[in-house]
Parts: C-alpha cells; structure tokens; sequence
C-alpha cells in the first residue's frame, strides 16, 4: 500500500490545472519520484520538457490545504487513492500510453479483475441492444469475467446489470470524479457495485464535474482494464468506436455484435466487422478470441452441483438440456448446436422452465438449473 507521503506528492501534481498524464510521468522520470520532483521546485519543474510558465505556477498553486480537501473528500465517500507505484495498480494499465497515474477507487479492485472484458455502445440504443448487452454481461460473469464498461446510459447500464444479475464483478470507469453520479438515474446501481460486487473507477479529482472532454479520455482505460472489448450498437461516430481504437492500439482483442444493416445505431458495429473486428454472437465465439485465457475460462465455465433432471422429458427437452450442460446459452444458440426449428426450441425451453429443469435470465438466456441457480 502507498504510503501518505507519497499519495499527497502525487495529488500535488495530480491536482495541479495542465498536469496531465504525459507531463506527470515526465516529472518522475526527471526527478525520480513524485516526492522528489515536488521538492525540486520551480527551477528544477521549468528544466522539463513540456513545463512552461503557466504549468510551474499551476503546480506552486496546490497547496497543502488542497490535498487535505481532496483526501477528505475521499475518505468522506469511501473512496482509496491508487498510484501507479503501488503494488495493487492494475497490471492491464501500467503500459498504455498515458496511464492514469491516480486512480481513484469506490468499492475494491481485486487480482481477479484482470480477467476483464468491456462491453461499450450507444447511450441511444435499441431494445435488440439493451437485451444484448445485459445478455453479454451476465454469460461473461457466469464465466469468471470482470465486465467493464463506462456507467453510461444504454449500452453500459445494460451490461453492468447483467454482470450483477449473475453475481459477477464489474468495474465502472466514469467520466466524473466520484464525488458524484452521473447520470443521476443510475445513482442505485452505482451504489450496488461499490458495496458489492465491484468498483466505480475514475482518474479524476473528487470534485470534477460532467464535461464533454473527459468521457473520451476515460475510454484508454476501458480499454487497457480488459483483454478485449465487446461493441454493441455503436452509430458511425460514437465513443464505443473511440474505446474500440484505443483497444486495438493497446494491443487487446476488438469485437462487435452484428447488426441490422438499416439500423443507424448499428453502422459502427457493422464497419467495426467489415474492417476486420472478430464477429461474435454468443459466449463461444468471445472466448474463441482470447486465446489461452478463452480456453481456460471455457472449462472453468461448466456447471457445477447440476440438479438431477426430472423424468419424462422429451426427446426436444433432453436435447436442450444437454446442450444447456456446457453452459448458458440462447434460444438462437440453442436452435444452432442442436438443429431444432426456433419454435420447437421455445417450446421445449418453456417446459423445462416449468419441469424446474432451467432457469431463464435476462436477455432471453437459458441455464441448467444448479444447486446455486437463483
């Protein structure tokens, strides 16, 4: 854990107008160590490359004072301060280009959040899309992943309660400083990743209200949390397509969900795939692209403490519940691996619901019923 010292050298610079990420690491370079380069003054700030006049008097302007504020406002909260220097850092953002060098944290960041795949898209998006998203999210926390998106409306509100409705963990990045919600309609599901399952994540000032410019530059850490990012409705010119960028130049996996052709809200995702993005529409196809790490959450994804399957079922029910036993699945999934017509898979589905043999989830999903099923 970073000591107090060290965390009031960093909201020294942190807090300082124009110090942004690329300044800030330039000045630990120079210097050392953010104690140091605060203790190396005016002159020593004006040798940086990048430090004018006006960044040197920002720097001089935080005062001890300040950083009291800052951090109360924190503690006020429940919010920790996170530097890069510390240990719990996360791995998947210690080398992308201008990493945040103060985190700010809400809830706990844990080891297993590596593991982490974003789903992005349209705030204004269509029920196809909300009904993805939530499906995304909860097949990804059924199988171990951390679910990152941005807290957003759409799209993102979508996928963080499908990772919650399957009791997994995920990370909110928000464009403001967490001494506030935005948008204000998500304030409760805000408060139920904090306190349970997850985290709210900005690398803002407490304070920092709702600006425009802050919400694109809080994509690269979407991005940089995840192994890969999961696009869903996205229109020709929308932030999801500035994440998707960021993910492929940091090196991660871009994916997109396939859309209507005539739908506006489906155009970015559609050129997101014509352009060489991994098409995918179910769990299967997402974890085909993750490599080794796909492979070994694949296993770990089989249902465990099955529930006997009761007598008399169908041919058509067997069927499904077989299918089901590799994991959760949809009826078009369903429909796919077993050849069955989609109203004979609905049918069917719908009996075993009633037999007590599935579950069925948001998003149309459809589970082996486990000992552990809610």
């Amino acid at each position: 854990m970073t000591d107090d010292g060290t965390i009031r050298s960093y909201l020294r610079l942190h807090l300082a107008d124009g110090i942004g990420p690329t300044l800030f690491a330039r000045m630990v370079e120079r210097f050392g160590t953010a104690r140091e380069a605060i203790a190396a003054g005016p002159a020593g700030w004006a040798k940086v490359e990048g430090i004018g006049p006006k960044a040197v008097e920002a720097v001089q302007a935080v005062t001890d004072e300040h950083v009291d504020e800052e951090l109360a406002s924190a503690a006020e909260r429940g919010v920790s301060i996170l530097c890069d220097c510390d240990e719990a850092y996360p791995p998947g953002l210690a080398n992308i280009a201008s990493r945040p060098p103060v985190l700010y944290v809400r809830g706990r960041i844990e080891p297993s959040d590596a593991v982490a795949v974003a789903i992005v898209g349209a705030r204004r998006c269509t029920h196809y899309g909300l009904e993805q998203a939530a499906r995304f999210g909860e097949l990804l926390g059924q199988a171990g992943f951390t679910v990152v998106s941005g807290g957003a409306r759409g799209i993102d509100t979508a996928a963080h309660r499908g990772a919650l409705t399957a009791s997994g963990r995920t990370i909110a990045v928000m464009g403001c400083g967490l001494g506030m919600h935005y948008p204000n309609e998500n304030s409760e599901l805000f408060e139920r990743i904090a306190d349970r399952n997850g985290a709210l994540l900005s690398e803002l000032p407490m304070a920092t209200g709702v600006v425009g410019r802050n919400f694109p530059r809080r994509n690269r850490i979407i991005s940089g949390l995840s192994l890969g990012v999961l696009v869903i409705e996205a229109a020709r010119r929308s932030g999801a397509l500035i994440t998707a960028t960021e993910a492929a130049e940091q090196g991660r996996e871009v994916l997109a969900l396939p859309g209507r052709v005539d739908s506006p809200t489906s155009a970015g995702t559609n050129a997101l795939i014509r352009d060489g993005a991994a098409l995918v529409s179910g769990l299967d196809d997402l974890l085909d692209h993750l490599g080794q790490v796909g492979a070994k959450m694949r296993i770990a994804d089989q249902p465990a403490d099955v529930l006997p399957l009761p007598e008399g079922l169908t041919s058509a029910e067997a069927e499904l519940a077989e299918a089901l036993r590799h994991g959760s699945l949809s009826v078009d999934e369903i429909s796919r691996r077993t050849g069955l017509a989609s109203a004979e898979a609905i049918s069917a589905m719908t009996m075993l619901v009633l037999k007590g043999a599935v579950v069925q989830r948001p998003g149309n999903v459809f589970a082996i019923k486990t000992r552990r099923s809610d």
